[in-house]
């Protein structure tokens, strides 16, 4: 059958598609309006830039192919985000900050999720060139404005901190791969098997390892982690990071997950992860990746968030659309006139061909110009081809 898709991808219809067009526009032109730049990274790129440095996470969610031109591997974009990066570090090369977003189509080569798709459509801003939490502060807020603008019901934004695991694992003495092993298993909170992978691990890490899961909550969350976790500079460092970061962002509904912590080789300080009501899984997530620039020449400081599109549009409830207005089949000028002045008034008007037996319903429209005197007037369009709703 021609016409089936590869499992997790959709096509997006009518009425969807203009909901989806519409809420892009809507927070593109929100991230103007805080100073960041629209940029367009290529789809495909040769492999080992999509996935050069901190970008090796992204391996196994890349489609590939080879190059007929130059035979190299190429790779389908399947994150953004080393790709703004490489925009940042190489072409624009500015030595203040830099305000940069970005909205378009990733590829996954298989789902994040049971119900994600493979072609998410990504949208994110990032912030380059300042290492302070001020930044980090200003990524949540603005997260947290296009949620509001989206009309999603935003129940939480978790927080945590990469350098409070690679405060603990470094006094650890395991391998790359055991510390691989270990997080993921943090990632998943399976504490019986950290409880396991930790058997050989002296104390404090093993116990402060085993504690991350159960530090989740409110802000008291840090105090209780300043009593458990040992009190090293950099554990201290992380956690005053997190305090200062909560008390900077009263009113928005900041809670604490020490363990709600991904990309390890990519992410070097705070992350951040909104939630939804009713939602396992994250509406966007985000944090500092101060390294990833330092593959293309300039390792800047960097802290940012993304979010799918697509996704975001499925958890908003359905609008009901404006109809659209008939307009007959006919040469004369002044009907040519009256569709411009509609159509300069944002009205959709649709121009109907001659023969045409269907049912215009299915266009949208619900409304029609006729000519009452000698002046094109618009009037309900009303029997069978008016439109359902």
């Amino acid at each position: 059958m021609r016409w089936v898709l590869p499992e997790y991808f959709q096509d997006v219809l009518p009425p969807e598609a203009d909901t989806l067009e519409h809420l892009r526009r809507q927070l593109l032109d929100a991230f103007r309006l805080h100073g960041y730049q629209l940029v367009v990274p290529p789809l495909i790129e040769y492999l080992d830039s999509l996935l050069t440095g901190s970008g090796q996470d992204l391996r196994l969610r890349t489609f590939k192919s080879v190059d007929q031109i130059s035979g190299r591997t190429l790779g389908v974009r399947a994150d953004m985000t080393p790709q703004v990066a490489r925009i940042d570090a190489h072409l624009l090369n500015r030595q203040g900050v830099s305000r940069l977003c970005y909205c378009g189509a990733v590829a996954h080569t298989l789902p994040a999720t049971l119900t994600a798709s493979r072609e998410p459509i990504q949208l994110g801003a990032e912030l380059y060139g300042h290492a302070g939490i001020e930044a980090d502060i200003e990524m949540i807020r603005l997260l947290a404005d296009v949620l509001r603008i989206a009309d999603v019901p935003t129940s939480r934004i978790d927080l945590s901190h990469v350098g409070l695991f690679r405060a603990l694992v470094g006094a650890s003495g395991l391998d790359d791969d055991a510390v691989r092993e270990l997080f993921g298993l943090l990632q998943n909170k399976d504490v019986p098997g950290l409880t396991e992978r930790l058997a050989a691990v002296a104390e404090p890490v093993r116990s402060a390892v085993l504690a991350l899961p159960r530090l989740y909550g409110g802000i008291e969350v840090l105090a209780e982690a300043r009593a458990i976790l040992p009190a090293w500079p950099e554990v201290a460092a992380a956690l005053d990071a997190l305090e200062q970061i909560a008390d900077a962002l009263p009113g928005l509904p900041i809670s604490v997950d020490l363990a709600d912590l991904r990309g390890y080789h990519y992410h070097s300080g705070v992350v951040f992860a909104a939630y939804g009501s009713h939602s396992p899984s994250a509406l966007a997530l985000g944090g500092r990746y101060d390294s990833v620039g330092r593959a293309f020449g300039r390792g800047r400081p960097a802290t940012g968030f993304s979010l799918d599109l697509r996704e975001l549009v499925q958890r908003l409830p359905a609008v009901a659309l404006p109809g659209a207005i008939l307009a007959p089949a006919n040469p004369a000028p002044a009907l040519r006139e009256a569709i411009a002045a509609l159509r300069a008034q944002g009205e959709i008007v649709v121009d109907a061909l001659p023969g045409h037996d269907g049912h215009w319903g299915e266009a949208g429209c619900d409304r029609q110009l006729v000519l009452q005197g000698d002046r094109w007037t618009v009037v309900p369009l009303e029997g069978e081809n008016a439109a359902n709703g």
